[in-house]
């Protein structure tokens, strides 16, 4: 399957425009779609998810490689869609004493998987693979964040959905809860189109074959993370330098992030040459792409992934 964005726009009765001329095009596999809170990312999920009308644009679901007919209307056919979707939006609510196995065979009904005996080979399948079996009997409500997450998963891929969409799945969870998280994501995303959209970037960096950057309604990037990592080699330097220093340094120099390790402040700089006495250069990670382009060094869309983080 193959998802088909085309200039998708959005605008609030406040003025606030969502999503200005969206266009993308999501392969089979991982993708991400990473940018802060804010940047348009949980309007473009509610719309792929038949839960929100854009103001104009068409998006369509297809057979891979795309072109090969017309596929399902995203927008216009959403009943049809539901039926191959799955969702887990970013907050979600179970009652609390409802008991997991239970819970998942009642959305199993509703999916339409009317057969006893198949619903309840799909609902130990489904438990089993979200690594949720053993508590099965347990109330929703004694779940950590991370087993809701999971239980989440186990409803949305009943009945085998093509589209998946799961919006911002690992905030708030705790590191072993977020390994065990994305390793089940990289399961499930071997044979549907599934987008993680997120702000935080290892989660692209670790999970996706391809991603965007949006902000401000925009597709600033599309790329192959990889790729775009690799595009930027010799051009991101990092220095180590004093809390006194800092103020400084940024005045000399275009600083893209910042962060703090072992009580100084490493400062990351997009380059061509070294900016500056005292700087090295680094292999650069997805986070350092995002930086880039979000600091305007980097290409705008429409261009090849090799182009578009040029700078």
């Amino acid at each position: 399957m193959h998802l088909m964005i085309r200039e998708l726009s959005k605008t609030y009765s406040n003025g606030t425009r969502a999503l200005d001329r969206v266009s993308l095009d999501i392969p089979q596999g991982m993708f991400g779609l990473l940018g802060r809170n804010g940047a348009g990312k949980s309007t473009l999920m509610r719309i792929l998810a038949t839960l929100q009308e854009p103001d104009e644009g068409s998006v369509h679901l297809v057979d891979a490689p795309p072109g090969r007919g017309a596929g399902i209307d995203v927008l216009r056919d959403k009943e049809q869609v539901r039926q191959t979707l799955g969702y887990l939006p970013q907050s979600f609510g179970f009652h609390p004493r409802a008991r997991a196995e239970r819970l998942l065979e009642h959305f199993a009904v509703l999916k339409g998987i009317a057969s006893p005996p198949v619903r309840r080979q799909v609902v130990e399948s489904l438990l089993r693979q979200t690594n949720l079996w053993e508590v099965r009997s347990q109330r929703l409500g004694t779940f950590s964040g991370g087993m809701r997450q999971r239980f989440g998963v186990a409803v949305a891929l009943l009945g085998n959905p093509k589209l998946i969409i799961v919006d911002e799945p690992t905030a708030g969870l705790d590191p072993e809860e977020r390994v065990r998280f994305l390793n089940l994501l990289s399961q499930i995303g071997e044979e549907s189109v599934v987008i993680l959209s997120t702000h935080i970037v290892e989660d692209v960096e670790e999970l996706c074959s391809r991603m965007a950057i949006i902000d401000g309604g925009e597709i600033l990037l599309e790329a192959e993370p990889l790729r775009a990592m690799a595009e930027l080699h010799g051009r991101i330097w990092r220095r180590t330098v004093g809390r006194d220093e800092l103020e400084r340094v940024t005045r000399e120099v275009r600083v893209i992030s910042t962060k703090l390790l072992a009580g100084r402040t490493v400062v990351h700089v997009h380059a061509e040459s070294a900016p500056g006495p005292g700087f090295e250069p680094v292999e650069p990670a997805l986070e350092d792409v995002y930086f880039s382009v979000m600091g305007g060094h980097h290409g705008r869309r429409g261009a090849e992934p090799a182009a578009a983080v040029a700078s």
